[in-house]
């Protein structure tokens, strides 16, 4: 039991509990919030932790997640428990309550899913875990190794031991840990660990079931593998996990990414996935770096003064934070009123720690954050993502400049891309967070903020309505601001994030712009071949016919006669050319409609920047019919066609009014 104190006043009981008895009566915080939430959270973190192992040590990450979906009658036969209703009374509903069942005739919704049991495997090829580690590791509350400052998955050494507690509250089964220890990478050792282990919620201590070396000598493997059994529901977040790990799948190109899903007894609902590497290009590791002095308050610093070996104020100021030399230091001190050589860093009381705090988060002069200890995935790897998985028509890629806010140093990476598999029409948001696929409560996400309400996408030639846009937002950080507990979404009051996400994804949509304007060229060249094509078989009718009754008009009427053709100076030889290929069948409807065709796909393929240029040129030119009765010769900006020509004027309407 908590150890506890009675209150002298109102009989109320102290109770102070564990960490691991706190989050497991307030399971919500980490994120198992229910059933099936509960299901995929496990699943993230172990694949998390699985991408980590094998990022420290510098290796392509393969990992294979197995999902087996097990009834309660199979459950029970898997644990040997053996439940039959002896009181059958104990289990029948209520008369009342079953007659006024019966009476209520409205229509009942059917349930969408049924809760059962999982057992899930993760497995990986990392560095694996120490033998003599393995029970602190996973199984006492907030013991990690990512404390520090510098950009890591996790922070708190809470998921894969909520995964632990989510698995003795549901169905009260350890866990079961096969680990294969090679810490810089090289040869698996010659054995390695195997490890059922619990956890003792009031203690937060681990409690060791197994604990066994094994010889690695029949097959050489490295790495860990963890299996879990614990309760869920498959059906409601089915599409959450499938949709984690695409967008995985988009974030670490580097690795290869596989899940199976097993239903004992419905086999139909099996399936499987698998995202092959796409890329051998991993990011560098994250250092861990001191503090920013814009970042510290007084608990930090009371931290590094207990720790620090220095015997003097400036010493420490240039020793235990960042980007601060020994000059400015002294300049510091000297700001606070104190005498270097008189006080020691042991010898600061809690006023003069908030008096130093005060003057840290103030100065001016401090340079800017070190970036060492950030580790963005890199365009190159984020536009190899986006088009393993999405294969759209065009990407673009950008990376702000190293920011920070409050002292945290960050780094936006975003990308756009346009059409896609299953990509539906608008705008889609893909958020990351430190490399962490983030799925819910999107709405609210600085990312969705900006692409929805601070992007002018018609500037860029884009339409927000209809096109299928995909936005991908990547922020690394030391310190991610997330809002609310769930750790699901970045708020947009951070000013320094807001205006780089909208730097950054205007920086993709200005690439983009050039590949659209050519794009919508294209798509106005096949409209005005379409229209065209539309009226070719009236044109052609109508040319034919024009010409047919000029034949007939000649041949009934006289040379001597005076007639129109003579006022216009007619050609007789060029009409007579005409009428003979008429009455041999040269020219007929369907050659007039073959030619044009023709023609309408010679002009489709020409470069539509040269036709710019072209009538950028001629701008303010009229274009003519020029008959055949023309004897004007001048016909060296002429556009010949056996049936037309298409000749500029050189001279302008009115000049040739006043001439005439």
């Amino acid at each position: 039991m908590p150890k506890g104190t009675k209150g002298a006043n109102h009989g109320e009981v102290q109770i102070q509990k564990s960490p691991a008895e706190f989050f497991a009566e307030n399971q919500a915080i980490a994120g198992f919030d229910n059933m099936g939430k509960s299901l995929y959270t496990s699943i993230r973190e172990l694949i998390e932790n699985s991408l980590d192992a094998c990022e420290s040590i510098n290796v392509l990450p393969n990992i294979a997640v197995s999902i087996e979906e097990l009834t309660k009658e199979e459950f029970n036969k898997l644990r040997g428990i053996s439940q039959q209703n002896k009181d059958v009374e104990l289990f029948r509903k209520r008369k009342e309550t079953a007659s006024k069942k019966a009476d209520d005739k409205t229509p009942t919704r059917k349930k969408a899913s049924q809760e059962g049991y999982f057992i899930v495997k993760v497995k990986d090829n990392g560095c694996g875990m120490r033998h003599e580690k393995i029970p602190d590791l996973l199984g006492r509350v907030l013991s990690g190794s990512k404390y520090g400052v510098r950009q890591t998955r996790g922070k708190f050494g809470l998921g894969a031991k909520m995964a632990l507690i989510w698995s003795k509250k549901s169905s009260g089964v350890p866990i079961k840990v096969t680990s294969s220890h090679r810490p810089n990478g090289g040869e698996p050792p010659k054995h390695f660990s195997t490890c059922v282990l619990d956890i003792d919620i009031t203690k937060n201590v681990p409690k060791i079931i197994e604990h066994k070396k094994n010889p690695n000598s029949i097959k050489l493997w490295a790495g860990t593998e963890l299996e879990i059994l614990i309760m869920g529901n498959w059906t409601t977040y089915k599409a959450r996990i499938v949709q984690y790990l695409q967008q995985l799948a988009i974030i670490t190109p580097y690795s290869q990414l596989e899940l199976t899903y097993k239903n004992i007894s419905e086999p139909k609902r099996n399936m499987s996935i698998r995202y092959d590497r796409r890329s051998e290009q991993m990011p560098a590791a994250a250092k861990e770096v001191k503090h920013h002095p814009s970042s510290v308050n007084n608990l930090v610093i009371q931290q590094l003064l207990e720790r620090t070996k220095q015997k003097s104020i400036s010493k420490f100021l240039e020793t235990e934070l960042s980007s601060v030399s020994l000059g400015v230091a002294k300049r510091i001190v000297a700001e606070c009123g104190w005498d270097d050589n008189d006080i020691a860093p042991d010898e600061l009381t809690d006023k003069d720690i908030t008096k130093l705090v005060q003057v840290l988060q103030t100065v001016q002069m401090f340079k800017a954050p070190d970036g060492s200890c950030l580790s963005p995935l890199g365009e190159y790897n984020l536009n190899l993502g986006i088009r393993k998985v999405l294969e759209p028509d065009y990407v673009a890629t950008a990376r702000d400049r190293p920011c920070a806010y409050e002292g945290h140093p960050f780094i936006v990476e975003a990308a756009v891309s346009l059409g896609g598999k299953d990509v539906k029409e608008g705008i889609t948001v893909v958020r990351f967070a430190n490399r962490i696929p983030l799925l819910f409560e999107g709405g609210a996400d600085v990312s969705t903020r900006v692409a929805q309400t601070k992007i002018k996408w018609s500037s860029y030639k884009m339409d927000h309505k209809r096109d299928k846009i995909g936005v991908f937002v990547s922020i690394v950080s030391t310190k991610i601001p997330y809002k609310g507990t769930g750790k699901e979404y970045i708020g947009d009051d951070i000013t320094e994030i807001s205006v780089s996400v909208k730097r950054t994804l205007q920086s993709c949509c200005q690439m983009l712009r050039t590949h659209l304007q050519k794009r919508n060229a294209l798509r106005d060249r096949q409209e005005r071949k379409g229209k065209l094509c539309k009226y070719i078989p009236d044109v052609s009718r109508s040319l034919f016919a024009l010409l047919d009754s000029t034949r007939r008009r000649h041949l009934e009427s006289s040379a001597e006669d005076s007639s129109p053709r003579k006022r216009q100076k007619t050609d007789g030889r060029k009409i007579g050319t005409m009428i003979d290929r008429l009455v041999r069948g040269d020219i007929t409807e369907a050659i007039i409609k073959q030619n044009l065709e023709k023609s309408v796909d010679v002009q489709s393929f020409l470069d539509h920047e040269d036709l710019e240029n072209k009538t950028r040129k001629n701008a303010g030119t009229p274009v003519y019919l020029r008959p055949l009765f023309d004897k004007s010769q001048d016909l060296q900006n002429a556009i010949q066609h056996p049936l037309f020509t298409f000749r500029c004027l050189t001279e302008s309407i009115g000049e040739r009014m006043q001439s005439k």
